[in-house]
């Protein structure tokens, strides 16, 4: 089976043709740098990042650019309002969004645009819609694309031109027709002046929507292979980037891919529903893998819950995980869970497994196989001494292979220290908890089974996990008794 993907376009499921053989060129919405990164930006982000690593998995040759929309009415609102500078403001919501992501285990992309940086871009494309009858200046500085004047508008959310009419607003002065949308907005009395550029339409700054389009042909060509976000950003910033994009006379995306919503105890996330959970919150309540198991775990098209039945689900199979995987590398002779790895992109992966994620990312029948496979790897680590060495390498090399592709390998060097302390961290963990192990030994040596049975309490107390194998006492990160 060949790689199939969803597309929002056509609403169907078809083989994936690269436009370039080996090659696929990628572009992800990235965040409006106004605030907090919160949970529905890493639904989609995370979503993404299986696709890029299935992509490389497979043996493609990804370019992946995300882009940093790092000015906007809001964030001149709320920078305004807090007194700081809009691009000081921007930029430090910018990094705590990298930082998350990298705290997740998202890979970077190879390009991450501001929209600052590419206005000479944005200027030739205003140009060129001009010139083709797409678009008109107004005279004061601002530019807007003519809907009227592409017949093709609306055709990927599927909305006619007549269902677009709002007679209950009244028309932003410089538009010809309501529905016409900004390419480039005049500048304000009241904004900064930092907050504009000149352009040969007037000083101004851009449009939300005009970026991309600019963005994307820079980095990635006139036609690419996939564009990449939110399902929330359809309509009305994925129909402006497409039509613009193709009045220019560009080919633009090939293929387009939405990722659904994200709920909060069943209703959509939103602050006043008082249900808004920031990725911070998130991360200070849960382990930071869990959350990301979490938010993977269902089909990056479907809407994904987060309540605390399903984060601790989470928990407890990512606990599972790490337990079978860290059991079976201490049997095969490893000392630390944060060795050396193996080639794990040599691992031939189970055939179900390749089938589920070929067939449009389908994780949840990908886990079902990993399940499996750990199934096979506790059973082999049942028989303790009589385990064959072979069988167990091959099974936790297969297991780690497949939740590498998540980005949840449990003994990869994001994850191997558990929650994500630091090697120091751990060793010295490691070096206070094999003095109380090994106090509990001479205990139970001695038959003294209360004081060894108060060791072990006293520790499961403290979140120690120990269990008791042929090989001697293990000791794992667990939950407080």
């Amino acid at each position: 089976m060949t790689l199939q993907l969803h597309d929002t376009a056509t609403r169907t499921t078809a083989p994936f043709t690269p436009v370039q053989e080996g090659a696929v060129s990628l572009y992800v919405c990235g965040p409006t740098t106004q605030g907090a990164p919160h949970l529905g930006h890493l639904r989609t982000f995370l979503a993404f990042d299986v696709l890029v690593r299935w992509l490389e998995r497979s043996g493609y040759a990804v370019t992946h650019v995300r882009n940093v929309t790092d000015i906007d009415d809001k964030i001149l609102t709320k920078s305004a309002e807090a007194g700081a500078p809009w691009w000081a403001w921007s930029l430090r919501f910018e990094r705590e969004f990298q930082d998350v992501l990298d705290r997740l285990g998202n890979r970077r992309p190879d390009y991450e645009p501001r929209a600052t940086g590419h206005v000479p871009e944005m200027i030739e494309l205003m140009q060129r819609l001009i010139e083709r009858g797409h678009a008109y200046a107004d005279g004061e500085g601002s530019v807007y694309f003519d809907v009227a004047s592409h017949p093709t508008y609306g055709s990927l959310t599927r909305q006619s031109l007549e269902d677009m009419q709002d007679a209950g607003e009244e028309m932003e002065a410089g538009k010809r027709d309501r529905r016409d949308f900004a390419l480039w907005k005049a500048a304000k009395a009241d904004e900064p002046d930092t907050a504009s550029w000149d352009t040969p339409f007037g000083r101004g700054r851009p449009g939300w929507h005009l970026e991309c389009s600019a963005m994307s042909r820079k980095y990635l060509g006139e036609t690419f292979d996939i564009h990449a976000g939110g399902l929330d950003l359809r309509f009305p910033h994925h129909e402006n980037e497409q039509a613009q994009s193709h009045a220019a006379g560009y080919g633009f995306a090939r293929t387009w891919m939405h990722a659904g919503v994200l709920t909060v105890d069943g209703l959509k996330m939103g602050k006043s529903l008082d249900n808004f959970v920031t990725a911070a919150r998130a991360l200070t309540e849960h382990p930071t893998p869990a959350v990301r198991l979490a938010l993977v775990s269902g089909h990056y098209r479907a809407t994904v819950e987060y309540n605390a039945r399903a984060m601790k689900e989470a928990e407890t199979v990512w606990e599972r995980f790490t337990q079978t995987a860290g059991r079976a590398a201490q049997l095969l002779g490893e000392h630390s869970l944060a060795g050396p790895e193996p080639e794990l992109g040599d691992i031939e992966l189970p055939e179900d497994f390749v089938a589920a994620l070929d067939d449009d990312l389908a994780v949840p029948e990908a886990l079902a196989v990993i399940h499996r496979e750990l199934s096979v790897l506790n059973t082999l680590l049942a028989e303790r001494g009589g385990a064959d060495e072979a069988a167990l390498a091959s099974s936790l090399g297969r297991l780690r292979a497949m939740l590498d592709v998540l980005g949840l390998d449990p003994l990869g060097a994001r994850w191997a220290q558990g929650s994500g302390g630091s090697d120091a961290e751990h060793a010295a963990l490691d070096a206070l908890i094999a003095a109380q192990l090994a106090a509990r030994e001479a205990a139970r040596a001695e038959k003294d089974w209360e004081r060894a049975d108060a060791l072990r309490d006293a520790l499961g107390a403290a979140g120690i996990r120990i269990e008791d194998g042929a090989t001697g006492a293990r000791w794992t990160l667990g939950t407080r008794d």
